[in-house]
């Protein structure tokens, strides 16, 4: 078993350990700060924003531990030292400080071109093992009850389609078709696209919802807007797609914002702290005591899913796990009462 206290940083280098491409720039230029080069290496490995701020964020946690010395004047002994501080004194989860971890690699070998051994003595925050909350059926009814518009919308995807609240937020028009009764969700967790069904309860609603944004959408094309930001490098490619009908976000946030590169005015999604408290006040008027949260939808989906019978590798499929054992978790909260044996009690 290998030693808790030890961090094995000397991975395999992934196909994502390339040198970053930099810009020709005169050598009289200024050499970019160190933050702006981790972002550049993020942006240019097209990770997520939430991780670029992620990283971006225990690095500066890192360099202000060590009053603000450069990372690269540090090494392993240092590294050691601010993980194990947020285990003994931050008594963060397992997964943040892995998280912090991570960043720490990336700085190291993708942008100070560093490599770096072991760390030893590190103190390990401990990994728990935790069920998910799950919602009854009556439970869900009675949430979605309390619910209403484009709030009661996102929550039946939520549950009726397993998808996770920015998946459902990103979701763009050309994502949803009503004929085969699909979802496609572009990008998901780890980058990757799957289908997810469409499911007919929500279907006529969303027609409605749709015919009025298309309208919005109309309105803003008349007034010189009407675009939205492209994946990737898709913008330069096709430069009129972000005012096509099928790229428009299927849940459009209320007002416009200036893209800080172009000078463009577009129309984001929704935020997702919108549904988050829509959610929890229909939790609290509902009279749920459980700590439900919109992804409570998605574990309640699958969880609902196996006790109908249907097969676990499908329910990994529709939720787009990597790994079966994911999904597994579901089949320990499923409401079989004590993992299906009968109570001594209930046969007196």
């Amino acid at each position: 078993m290998q030693n808790a206290n030890v961090y094995q940083l000397n991975r395999n280098r992934t196909s994502t350990s390339r040198s970053v491409p930099m810009a020709d720039v005169p050598s009289s230029a200024p050499k970019p700060k160190l933050l702006d080069q981790v972002r550049e290496a993020i942006r240019t490995r097209h990770y997520s924003y939430r991780t670029e701020k992620a990283y971006v964020h225990w690095i500066k946690r890192f360099i202000f531990f060590h009053n603000k010395r450069h990372p690269a004047e540090m090494g392993e002994a240092e590294i050691a030292r601010f993980l194990s501080s947020l285990a003994s004194d931050g008594h963060v989860s397992a997964s943040t400080q892995n998280q912090a971890l991570n960043a720490l690699l990336f700085l190291y070998r993708e942008v100070l071109k560093k490599d770096i051994g072991y760390v030893n003595g590190v103190v390990r925050a401990k990994r728990p093992h935790r069920l998910p909350v799950v919602l009854i059926r009556q439970e869900v009814r009675s949430i979605l009850g309390c619910l209403d518009g484009s709030d009661w919308i996102m929550a039946m995807l939520l549950y009726g389609a397993g998808l996770r609240l920015m998946e459902c937020l990103r979701l763009r028009v050309k994502d949803i078709d009503f004929t085969t009764n699909q979802i496609v969700v572009r990008a998901g967790k780890g980058d990757k696209d799957r289908h997810t069904m469409f499911p007919a309860a929500v279907k006529e609603p969303l027609a409605k919802h749709l015919d009025l944004i298309k309208r919005q959408h109309q309105r803003d094309l008349e007034r010189g807007l009407g675009r939205v930001a492209l994946p990737n490098a898709l913008e330069r490619k096709y430069p009129n797609a972000g005012k096509e009908w099928g790229w428009q976000w299927v849940f459009p946030a209320t007002s416009h914002y200036t893209d800080k590169v172009t000078g463009e005015r577009r129309r984001h999604h929704l935020h997702e702290s919108v549904l988050q408290k829509a959610v929890k006040e229909a939790v609290q008027k509902a009279g749920v005591p459980k700590p439900a949260s919109p992804h409570t939808f998605r574990h309640s989906f699958a969880t609902h899913l196996l006790e109908d019978g249907y097969d676990i590798r499908t329910v990994q499929e529709l939720l787009g796990h990597t790994d079966v054992t994911t999904t597994m978790v579901y089949t320990h909260v499923l409401n079989r009462g004590g993992k299906g044996v009968f109570s001594p009690a209930d046969r007196l």
